[in-house]
This record gives structure tokens, C-alpha cells and sequence, in this order.
């Protein structure tokens, strides 16, 4: 019998070897067997595809809204299969369902169900070999029936929840309309890709009785429509408080390098790059700051200490509070954004206590809404913030010369732009974010999603107060968790 030899003489027969080897290659196979039949166990989101899981464990309907390719349909799939399963991670900190679901998902037609929700949730639709490849565990998948007319395409698949039960997941369409989301009492409905108005109506319908979830992943190439509106403009709405919106820009995608991001940023028409490339529905000549976002974006730095500073803050409660801190080279004259904070219903003990470590020195412009009394203590509200150790100065915001108007503020604001002289910290994605989104509806500014813009416009309006203080250094950057 041949050996393989060494200086000090045989080592392993080839026989033993050749054995070795195919028992190698087939744990190999094993292992990548079992990775690519439960991805479920594998999946490690970015900080926005948790942001987005997380706010299901306090908001009915859940938006997530961002370009293409950045992630969105695989944090819907990840989601839904965990649903489906009630296999979560120890991480997850989002709803759990500690029984089996019933569970609506589709898309646009039944072709595009197929192609997307399907395959990330099953596997690649004309291959059965293949079923169970997707999110869903091969071995949580009891059954899978058919949809006819439809190559590859399934009607309904039977899962195995960890309860002891079994779970049901329908497919649908929004081809059809909304007679074909009619089902029985429903826990959870995903909708990938934008639905019409009355199928996303008919999906709440399905889950009223459940109070159960709508998850809803898509690119906005539709502009602000109904849909969106619901989420980011919903005015007087009570039901708003029930809805979370979740943006996720290509710069948030850890996958692509710099130069990637760039080529693929580049590869898009101007009308449509913000839509693609950062979630952004388009708004068309109803947008305020028509200027791109990168020409106004800029790294962090330590600020110099003969630079001015001062903050700026919005008041609310059922809208969020919103504060910015800002610095004012007066020599270029260039106003610079660094800091931001935004918190809903919280009281003003609580927004002072989480700005106050900007530097108790620094002098905070406010709106006239300061000037009134709460209802609750009768206190004027910016007596309540000084209270608290914050340096409000000794009047509202206003220009040089005593007025306040909201359009001269916002003028301000965009010649400084155009011109240059106007930046924002990357590490302000709060304030990125109304940016993006602040427009004009019948030629009037939309005043909501607008709280760190409104607070940064009185910074600005009070600039000639702004005053030296302790050296100032960007806020840290944020922490992404790989894919």
C-alpha cells in the first residue's frame, strides 16, 4: 500500500488520505447544507433594519422606507419568517408572537410576490429542489400548495412554530385589488413595494381585530402619495401615534464602499437619485431646499473656540420636541449644524437633561410658543427650561430688526445654502432626514416631520447672540452591525 512520505518516512497511506478528504468535503457540504437551509439563524442587520424591527414592539403600522437594493425586502423577509416561526434572536427587541400567525404578504402582482417576497421567504420559486433555501427554515416548512395561471408561484405555505403549532402565510397581489386581501381575522400583513390606498386599507381591516401588525417595505418612486402621506404627513390624525416611519439611505448600507456608492448613485437619472439612493419620495417644485444634499454635508471637526455657538430649540409634546446646536464661523460667515435632538412625549425636565451636557454656557434661541403657559403648572414653558439650567435668552426668536416671519427665516436658510455657507454635520441624520422631506402643499409650508429644521431656523434668527464657550467635539458616529 502506498504512503505519503516525509523525511522521517510515511506519514499517511493515500488511501487513509483520499478517505480524509471525502470526509472533509462532506462536512463541508453538510454545513453549507444546513447554512443555506435555515439563513434565518444568519441574519445580522444594520442599525436601521433594527430600528425598523424594534418599532414593533410599540407601533401598529410600521413604515420602512429606502432606496434600492439597500436592504429593505430582506429585513421584511427576515421579520416575517421570525413571525412565522417564533424563532427570534437574543438580540430581538421587537414584537414577539408567542403562538402561531396567520399572515398576509405580497406585492405589486403575483409575478413580482413570486420573484421577491416569495423567493426571500421560501427560495428560488422554479426550483422545488430549492424550497426552504429562504428565510423560512427548510425544516419549519409542513406544506406549500400552488397558485395556478402563475409559473413558480404559491398560494400558501404551512409553517411549523415552535409553540407546537402551525403557522399559515397567503400570498397576495395588489394586481387585483382589494377584494383579494379579504381573508379571515389576520396577525400580520406585509406589504412589499407601495399598495394602493384601499388594499393598504383592506390589509388594517384584516387586523383590526387582532390588533395585529402592518409592516410596509418599499422604494417611494411614487412621490408623497396617500400612502406615504399616512405616515410622514399625517396632520390632525390621532391614529398617527400608532405609526412609526423609518428611513434608510445608501450610506447606511455598510455593503457598499465609497466608490460603489458613488458609481451606483451616479447610475440613477437626477430626478430619481434621492428616491433610489436614500428612500426620499419625490417633491417635485413643493420642496423647500431645493439644493442636494451633499453640497451642504460635511465630516465632523472640532470646533475652533473663537467661533461662536448657540442652540436652537422647538418646542412639543404629542410632535417631538427638537433641538440643534450650532457654531457660526463669523469670519466666512458659515453656519454649521452639529448636534441634534428629537424626543416625543417627554416632558422638559427630560429634553434640558439630554442637551444640557452641550455645555451649560450655551445660549438657546426659542420660539414665541415659549411665552405660554402649561396647562398642567401654569408656568410659561421657557421658564420651565431655565429652571432646568438652560441659558435661554431673554427673548423669543426673532431677526434684527424685531420680526419673526417664517419665510424670511427659510430664505435665510437656502441662500446660505446655495451660496455655501450653510453645513451640516454627517452625524445629524435627524435633521438630514426633515431636510429631505420638507416641502409646500398649495404653496404653504407643511408643518410637521420639521422639528430640528424649525429649531435650527431660530438658531439662526439669533445668531448675534451666539458667544464662545468650552471647545466643542462632533458627536460620535454611529455604530452599524454588519450584514
Amino acid at each position: 500500500m502506498s504512503s505519503l512520505l516525509s523525511a522521517s518516512g510515511p506519514l499517511i497511506p493515500q488511501s487513509g488520505l483520499s478517505s480524509m478528504l471525502k470526509e472533509q468535503a462532506a462536512l463541508l457540504a453538510e454545513l453549507d447544507r444546513r447554512r443555506r437551509t435555515n439563513l434565518l439563524s444568519g441574519y445580522k442587520p444594520y442599525s436601521k433594519q433594527i430600528e425598523f424591527h424594534e418599532a414593533g414592539a410599540t407601533y401598529r403600522e410600521r413604515l420602512f422606507m429606502a432606496g434600492n437594493q439597500l436592504g429593505k425586502t430582506l429585513a421584511g423577509a427576515a421579520e416575517a419568517a421570525m413571525h412565522l416561526t417564533g424563532r427570534y434572536p437574543d438580540w430581538w427587541d421587537g414584537k414577539r408572537f408567542d403562538k402561531p400567525v396567520i399572515m398576509l404578504a405580497g406585492s405589486e402582482s403575483y409575478e413580482l410576490t413570486r420573484d421577491g417576497v416569495q423567493r426571500l421567504l421560501v427560495g428560488p420559486p422554479m426550483n422545488e429542489e430549492d424550497w426552504g433555501t429562504g428565510y423560512i427554515p427548510k425544516a419549519a416548512i409542513i406544506a406549500t400548495t400552488r397558485r395556478s395561471g402563475v409559473s413558480g408561484a404559491l398560494d400558501s405555505v404551512t409553517v411549523r412554530h415552535v409553540s407546537g403549532g402551525s403557522s399559515t402565510l397567503l400570498f397576495k397581489a395588489y394586481e387585483q385589488g382589494r377584494g383579494k386581501w379579504q381573508a379571515n381575522t389576520v396577525d400580520y400583513v406585509w406589504f412589499d413595494e407601495e399598495p394602493p390606498e384601499d388594499v393598504y386599507f383592506e390589509g388594517i381591516t384584516r387586523t383590526n381585530a387582532t390588533r395585529g401588525l402592518i409592516a410596509v417595505t418599499f422604494t417611494p418612486l411614487k412621490g408623497m402619495s396617500t400612502v406615504v402621506a399616512r405616515f410622514i404627513m399625517p396632520g390632525e390624525d390621532p391614529g398617527a401615534l400608532q405609526r412609526s416611519v423609518i428611513t434608510m439611505t445608501i450610506d447606511d448600507a455598510e455593503h457598499y464602499s465609497a466608490e460603489e456608492r458613488k458609481r451606483i448613485i451616479d447610475s440613477y437619472p437626477a430626478h430619481e437619485r434621492e428616491a433610489r439612493t436614500k428612500g426620499v419620495p419625490s417633491l417635485g417644485s413643493g420642496r423647500i431646499f431645493p439644493v442636494s444634499e451633499e453640497s451642504i454635508t460635511i465630516n465632523p471637526f472640532e470646533i475652533p473656540k473663537h467661533w461662536v455657538q448657540i442652540g436652537g430649540m422647538d418646542f412639543g409634546y404629542d410632535h417631538p420636541f427638537g433641538a440643534v446646536g450650532c457654531a457660526w464661523d463669523r469670519d466666512a460667515d458659515v453656519f454649521y449644524i452639529t448636534k441634534e435632538y428629537r424626543q416625543r412625549e417627554a416632558t422638559p425636565i427630560i429634553h434640558a437633561a439630554s442637551v444640557k451636557a452641550w455645555g451649560k454656557w450655551l445660549p438657546w434661541s426659542w420660539p414665541h410658543d415659549g411665552l405660554k403657559h402649561d396647562f398642567g403648572s401654569g408656568e410659561q414653558l421657557a421658564a420651565q427650561y431655565r429652571e432646568q439650567g438652560l441659558d435661554l435668552l431673554h427673548e423669543r426668536a426673532t431677526f434684527d430688526d424685531g420680526t419673526n416671519g417664517v419665510e424670511a427665516g427659510l430664505s435665510d436658510m437656502l441662500q446660505r445654502m446655495q451660496t455655501g455657507r450653510w453645513k451640516v454635520f454627517r452625524t445629524c441624520p435627524l435633521w438630514l432626514e426633515e431636510f429631505r422631506l420638507y416641502h409646500r402643499k398649495d404653496g404653504k409650508v407643511v408643518k410637521e416631520r420639521d422639528d430640528v429644521i424649525s429649531a435650527s431656523r431660530y438658531a439662526l434668527m439669533m445668531k448675534r447672540f451666539a458667544k464662545t464657550g468650552e471647545s466643542s467635539v462632533s458627536m460620535p458616529k454611529r455604530n452599524f452591525r454588519a450584514v
